[in-house]
C-alpha cells in the first residue's frame, strides 16, 4: 500500500497562542532586522562626504549602489538554496555574521572601489538573511497571526533606520574619517550570536525533509512551553495529506503553482525595489547636487526616517484584520504620491513632511509584504519561490541607480520622483489586478484552531 504523506506540524503550531516563545523568537529575528536596517543605507549616508574625500562623482556612487544590488540577488537566491538544504535556522544564523563581518570590512576602505567590493558582499548578507528570516517567522506563528508579529519584528528592526542616520548625522561631520564608524555601527550585528541558542528550527522544514523525529522533538519541546505558560491545551486537528513530494530546487518552475506566485512577487519586489531604493538611496546625494548642504541633507532624511517603525506599525494594525492584496495596494499608491509630492519642493517643511509619509507607508507596504508573500507556497517551495522574486527585485536595481542617474542628468531632480511614483502605481496595479487575496485561508485556519479548543485538552507529552 502506497504511504500517503501528511503534515501535521502546521495543524500543532496554528492551535497555540502566542506565549514568550514566539515573542523570545519575535525579538531574535527583530534584533537581525535592526542591524539589517541599520546596515542597508549606510553607503547613501556616507556618500556624499565619500566623493568629496576620494574626488568621486554621482556616477561612481551609481556603479557601486548598483553592484550592490547585483550582491543582494545573489544573496537572496543562494541563501534559498541554503535555507532548503541546511534549515531556516542555521541559515539565518550564517546570513547575519556574513553581513556584519563585511560591514566590519567597510571600516578599513581605502577608496571608492575598496569600499565598493565590501558593499556587496554586504549587501549579499542583508538580502539573504531577509528572506530567510521572513519564512522562518511565516512557519513558525500561526497562520491568523503570524502577519501582525511580522510586522512586529519590524517595528523593532526598521528603528535601525533613523538611529543609523541620527547616529551618522552626528558624527560623519566630526573629522575627515568619523563616516567609517557608522559601518562600525552596522557590524554590531554579530551580537545576533547570543540569540540563536534560545531559538528553534522550523518544524515544518523538517516535515518537508522528511525528518519526522526532529519534527515531533522541536514541537514537543514547543508545546511544553507554552502548557507551562497556559496551560493544557487543545487537540489539534487531524493530519492532512501533504500531497506528493517535490523535490526543491529550480525544476520547481514547471509547476505552475511555484511559478506563478514567483513571477506576480517578482514584479511586486521589482517595483518595491526601484521605488524605495531609488528614493532612499538617491535622497541624500540627490538633496546635495541640488545644492543643500551635506550636514542638511543627512539630518532632513534621518528625520524622515522617523516615520518608518510607525508605517511597520500602522502594518501590523491592519495585515491580519483586513485582505493583504488590497492594503499593498493602498500603500503603494500612496506612496507614489508623496513620493511625487517630495519631489516637486525645497521647502525644508515639506521635505519633512512627504519625506516622512514616504517612509511611513513603505516601510508598511514591506511589512505587509514580508507576511503576504509566504503565504502563496507550500513548505517545500516558500523559500527557493521567496527568495528568487526578493532576490529578482534587488537584481533590477542593478540598472535602477543607472537610470536614476541618467534621468537626474537628462532631465533633472523632479524627473528622478516621476519616475519612482511611476514604479509604485505599476506595482499597485498589477497586484490590484493578478494577486491572490489570503485572508479566506487564514479565517479557515483560525476556525479550525477555534473548533480544536472545544475539543479535549492535552498536555504536551514530556
Amino acid at each position: 500500500m502506497q504511504h500517503i504523506r501528511t503534515t501535521n506540524a502546521a495543524n500543532r503550531l496554528d492551535r497555540l497562542p502566542i506565549t514568550k516563545f514566539h515573542k523570545r523568537t519575535i525579538l531574535a529575528v527583530a534584533f537581525a532586522y535592526f542591524f539589517e536596517f541599520a546596515d542597508i543605507n549606510t553607503f547613501a549616508i556616507t556618500a556624499p562626504v565619500v566623493r568629496e574625500q576620494w574626488g568621486s562623482d554621482v556616477n561612481h556612487v551609481a556603479y557601486v549602489t548598483s553592484l550592490s544590488f547585483v550582491g543582494m540577488f545573489i544573496g537572496a537566491v543562494v541563501a534559498g538554496g541554503m535555507a532548503d538544504r541546511l534549515g531556516r535556522k542555521r541559515t539565518l544564523t550564517l546570513t547575519t555574521l556574513w553581513f556584519t563581518v563585511w560591514s566590519f570590512a567597510c571600516v578599513f576602505a581605502w577608496d571608492i572601489w575598496s569600499l565598493g567590493v565590501f558593499r556587496v558582499l554586504t549587501s549579499a548578507g542583508l538580502s539573504a538573511m531577509t528572506v530567510v528570516a521572513v519564512v522562518y517567522i511565516s512557519e513558525l506563528f500561526p497562520s491568523a497571526k503570524r502577519g501582525k508579529f511580522q510586522a512586529y519584528a519590524i517595528v523593532i528592526g526598521i528603528c535601525g533606520t533613523p538611529v543609523t542616520n541620527l547616529i551618522a548625522s552626528a558624527v560623519v561631520p566630526m573629522s575627515d574619517w568619523s563616516w567609517r564608524l557608522v559601518y562600525l555601527w552596522g557590524s554590531l550585528g554579530a551580537l545576533f550570536l547570543f540569540f540563536v541558542r534560545r531559538l528553534e528550527e522550523s518544524p515544518r522544514w523538517l516535515e518537508s525533509r522528511g525528518r519526522h523525529d526532529e519534527a515531533e522533538a522541536v514541537l514537543t519541546r514547543i508545546e511544553a512551553q507554552v502548557t507551562a505558560e497556559h496551560g493544557p491545551l487543545p487537540e489539534p486537528q487531524q493530519p492532512t495529506p501533504a500531497g506528493p513530494s517535490i523535490k526543491p530546487g529550480l525544476g520547481m518552475l514547471k509547476d505552475k503553482k511555484f511559478l506563478y506566485p514567483t513571477i506576480l512577487l517578482s514584479v511586486l519586489w521589482i517595483t518595491q525595489t526601484i521605488g524605495f531604493f531609488g528614493y532612499s538611496s538617491w535622497a541624500p546625494t540627490l538633496l546635495a547636487a541640488e545644492g543643500v548642504s551635506v550636514e542638511d541633507s543627512i539630518f532632513y532624511v534621518a528625520l524622515t526616517t522617523v516615520g518608518a517603525p510607525l508605517g511597520s506599525f500602522l502594518a501590523a494594525m491592519v495585515t491580519d484584520r483586513f485582505e493583504r492584496k488590497w492594503c499593498l495596494v493602498v500603500f503603494g499608491l500612496v506612496i507614489a504620491a508623496s513620493g511625487l509630492l517630495y519631489g516637486l519642493t525645497f521647502t525644508p517643511v515639506l521635505i519633512v513632511v512627504f519625506g516622512f509619509l514616504v517612509n511611513l507607508f513603505e516601510r508598511g507596504y514591506t511589512a505587509l509584504a514580508y507576511a503576504y508573500a509566504p503565504e502563496l507556497y507550500g513548505t517545500e517551495g516558500r523559500s527557493l519561490g521567496t527568495s528568487i522574486a526578493y532576490g529578482l527585485g534587488r537584481l533590477s536595481n542593478a540598472v535602477g541607480p543607472l537610470m536614476i542617474a541618467g534621468v537626474y542628468n537628462g532631465i533633472g531632480y523632479q524627473a528622478v520622483f516621476m519616475v519612482i511614483a511611476g514604479t509604485w502605481t505599476l506595482g499597485a496595479l498589477v497586484l490590484a489586478l493578478f494577486g491572490p487575496v489570503t485572508r479566506r485561508r487564514r479565517l479557515a485556519a483560525e476556525a479550525a484552531a477555534t473548533a480544536g479548543a472545544g475539543t479535549k485538552s492535552v498536555t504536551a507529552t514530556p
